[in-house]
């Protein structure tokens, strides 16, 4: 069977997901199966184009696609009737799109064919939730989300619990939770031992991972040591002397040696859909202390590996009972993300998914 997957939001975590996704789709005893093709953009910021087709599997097959991330009437026709070509020349026998953007266009697309094709969706974090746009936007999102899984309908496939709760009060879905290499990361685990308690988190230097509160939490917190992990347009808003920026790798195992030198991950994000980046540090046996906001709350149990806070006014306590026991709390991350965030057992629901869905 032919599975043709549909993304416009190529970045960050989900650039790791995609990279993950080929490499598991393209293993020999999957591909006798399912043959996987991946339509995507390669316009945003943070990726280097020419090295996807370098770090993705090469028996999966990629086809660029030029798509807008905000809402742009006539280059939005434009990639939804180029896209119906597509399908119509692919013939797929399921579809499963990925964003906000390929969630709508690429819905629309499939329509226009005039094919009974079975459609997957999975939103990686709802545009509506993002807070760096003005509510007048989110509505809007929220209407398009709606409609468009009103109209033209499709199961939901949500990353998270959280998201998964979302799309059930929209219409068809099920819960195929974000993954990770588990068995490859957590074999990179290295003791450490810091001077001073040592916070970290990984990623771009956005809005949405809020380095104005991380470094507001430095300043109040002189005696601990900050560490972002990456870099980004918004490093001017990172002032505290005790906040160290790494800047941008080249290779992904530098990113583990940089979480295996902290001791708790900080998770300060505004929104998320089912952040990789934190799962990683829990392979890495990292306890999480992060925002209580959706994606980070369907990782971090309170009390248990880590802690949720709404408040800055929160982490005093908070960061006096990790500095304690950072290390129990980091070993029942592992055994959290063992459990229910190996990408292997996941990618392995989503493959018999496809497969059911072709025999109805």
């Amino acid at each position: 069977m032919k599975v043709v997957h549909v993304i416009e939001a190529l970045g960050g975590g989900i650039y790791t997901y995609f990279k993950d996704l080929s490499h598991f789709m393209g293993q020999e005893d999957v591909t006798q199966q399912i043959e996987t093709f991946i339509i995507y953009s390669a316009k945003r910021k943070e990726i280097i184009p020419e090295n996807i087709r370098k770090e993705f599997s090469k028996n999966v097959t990629l086809i660029e696609l030029d798509m807008e991330r905000e809402f742009n009437p006539l280059k939005d026709l434009k990639a939804t009737f180029q896209l119906r070509n597509l399908f119509l020349e692919l013939k797929p026998d399921v579809i499963h799109l990925h964003s906000s953007k390929a969630g709508v266009i690429g819905r629309w697309a499939k329509f226009l064919t005039f094919k009974k094709i079975p459609v997957f969706y999975t939103p990686h974090g709802y545009a509506f939730l993002r807070l760096d746009i003005s509510n007048k936007k989110r509505n809007f999102y929220k209407f398009v989300e709606q409609y468009t899984q009103k109209i033209f309908g499709g199961t939901t496939i949500a990353c998270g619990d959280t998201e998964f709760e979302i799309a059930k009060s929209m219409g068809k879905s099920k819960l195929v939770r974000n993954g990770i290499d588990f068995p490859m990361i957590s074999k990179k685990h290295i003791s450490n031992k810091n001077e001073f308690l040592t916070f970290g988190i990984v990623g771009r230097i956005t809005a949405q991972k809020n380095p104005k509160l991380f470094n507001e939490i430095a300043l109040r917190y002189p005696n601990y040591r900050f560490i972002w992990i990456g870099d980004g347009e918004l490093r001017n808003e990172i002032t505290a002397k005790n906040v160290e920026i790494t800047g941008w790798f080249h290779k992904t195992e530098d990113v583990y040696n940089w979480i295996n030198k902290i001791d708790v991950f900080l998770q300060t994000s505004l929104w998320e859909g089912l952040p990789l980046a934190v799962l990683e540090a829990m392979a890495l046996q990292k306890p999480i202390v992060a925002k209580n906001v959706i994606g980070n709350k369907d990782i971090v149990k309170n009390n248990v590996n880590g802690f949720l806070f709404d408040s800055i006014d929160e982490l005093g306590t908070i960061f006096k009972t990790v500095e304690n026991r950072h290390i129990e709390l980091g070993k029942n991350s592992f055994l959290n993300c063992e459990q229910n965030f190996d990408m292997n057992k996941n990618f392995k629901v989503l493959t018999s998914i496809y497969l059911e869905s072709a025999l109805k």
